[in-house]
């Protein structure tokens, strides 16, 4: 069976789920090559109000029955992601330009975060509590309703699967809502799978669209719980509506992270540890290494070593060979990267390695002689590009990796006692002692704080119940309370 043979996808994915009538069709563009990969019908306004409607009215049937049966659909769908891994990693390394080891990353991530929500269904989802009453008090987890799941280009399918599966699995509808750019191998290949695992109809509906289908699918007086990774300008625009609308919104945003490197930490490892947390996905990840803290006495190794890493590193169509880096998604994001830079040389920084492209294929950069108030340096790049600034004391490390909006990740290679005065210093939702700032598993709790999030978690059952349940207070009493009146 062949799930996403390349086509027209302009239909329904379920009976009452999404048509998209209102924005017409779009070509779905390989960035490697610029070639057309096949159409997807855009999502407007009307169609996210159409599934709403649906996904509430499915949502009760599911909520109702039991925690079994809707493990079962989520194991199914492990099994699925595990079967068909080889065509949904085609469509990630074609359509979001991955190479192949982040399409096996992402497949597998998928799988094991079906299996996960499998067992979130019959995890406990309440307390009894104390009274002060003859009666018995309890507090218990209840589905939220309609979730709304925004998710973006760079891993589309893990960062639409990690709050698709525990929604689903908790006794939710979900109206998901992909990056355009990637819709087939974030969305699609969601739909598809999940559809074939027996998802009953009208429970998870496709919405892919731009700003029209995301205005649409937040506003929806059906949906309760919107969840957002994307970036930050994006994510206050998101938190303001929901909060006016008073519904919950979970942000995980963007991220300009610090990886720390120590006195006498081993430089080899250190650069290893850099030009991945740095170049992977052509840095395309919240979580990139966007600003290298090196120590005086180390700094100009590090930065040798890495711009000759830089320069070695192959850069290419990961569809036509072994490659290091792939595309960046689109003209867009590669003027962005070019433009910080040349502005940044400009300032006074000095190119030790990269800042050049050849159509989408931008190399890895490295900036030496970068000082705080430049734009690679101050600003969340999102491309493959390493700002090198040096410090002299633990302390002049901790002010600079703390002097930005952001907290998201940081990373801290070197001696452990250090490392760990210098962590509780910064503050960040993730921290990385001798790793670099690219880290996430199935059933750890993720997200940032500041301009990188609202604090909401992701991962592991008590952030999943968290975000995808509203708690209810019970009482029981054996006889029927009398009062004075």
């Amino acid at each position: 069976m062949t799930l996403l043979d390349p086509g027209v996808w302009t239909g329904k994915i379920f009976d009452g789920g999404w048509v998209a009538a209102d924005g017409g069709v779009y070509d779905v563009t390989e960035p490697a090559t610029g070639g057309t990969l096949g159409t997807l019908g855009r999502a407007g306004a009307a169609d996210a109000a159409r599934a709403a409607r649906s996904a509430a009215a499915a949502q009760r049937d599911w909520a109702a029955r039991t925690y079994e049966e809707r493990a079962a659909v989520l194991r199914r769908a492990g099994r699925l992601f595990e079967e068909h891994a080889a065509g949904v990693q085609d469509w990630i390394v074609r359509e979001a330009g991955s190479i192949p080891p982040k399409a096996q990353l992402e497949t597998h991530f998928a799988a094991s975060l079906c299996y996960e929500a499998a067992a979130l269904a019959s995890h406990p989802q309440g307390l009894v509590l104390p009274s002060a009453q003859p009666r018995w008090s309890l507090a218990r987890r209840r589905p939220a309703g309609v979730v709304t799941v925004i998710a973006p280009f760079n891993f589309p399918l893990i960062l639409a699967m990690r709050s698709v599966a525990p929604a689903l699995a908790l006794g939710n509808a979900v109206l998901l809502k992909p990056d355009p750019r990637t819709a087939v191998c974030g969305g699609v290949a969601i739909a598809r799978i999940l559809q074939e695992a027996g998802l009953p109809e009208g429970l998870l509906h496709l919405l892919p669209g731009g700003r029209e289908a995301g205005e649409a699918v937040v506003a929806a007086p059906e949906v309760r719980v919107v969840s957002f990774t994307g970036s930050t300008a994006a994510g206050r625009a998101i938190g303001e509506v929901c909060g006016r609308l008073l519904k919950r919104a979970h942000l995980e945003l963007g991220g300009n992270n610090a990886l720390i490197v120590l006195p006498g930490a081993h430089v080899p490892d250190a650069v290893s540890a850099g030009a991945w947390g740095a170049f992977l996905h052509q840095g395309q990840i919240c979580m990139t290494a966007g600003r290298h803290l090196v120590h005086e006495s180390l700094h100009a190794e590090y930065v040798a070593a890495l711009a000759d890493k830089a320069d070695k590193l192959p850069v290419g169509d990961p569809a036509g060979g072994q490659v290091a880096l792939g595309p960046v998604i689109d003209e867009g994001q590669l003027s962005r990267i070019d433009d910080l830079v040349k502005d940044t040389v400009a300032a006074g920084a000095r190119l030790a390695a990269g800042g050049t492209a050849e159509g989408l294929f931008y190399r890895p950069t490295v900036l030496d002689e970068v000082t705080p108030d430049m734009p690679a340096y101050a600003q969340e790049v999102f491309g493959p590009v390493a700002p090198v600034v040096p410090f002299s004391t633990a302390e002049e490390a901790v002010e600079l990796a703390s002097a930005t909006e952001y907290g998201l990740s940081l990373g801290v290679l070197g001696d452990v006692g250090e490392a760990m005065k210098i962590a509780d210093a910064i503050p960040t939702g993730l921290v990385h002692i001798n790793d670099q700032t690219v880290n996430d598993e199935p059933v750890v709790p993720f997200g940032g704080v500041a301009a990188s999030g609202n604090g909401s978690r992701f991962g592991g059952p008590d952030a999943n119940i968290e975000a995808f349940t509203e708690t209810q207070w019970v009482t029981v009493r054996g006889e029927i309370a009398t009062y004075p009146f």
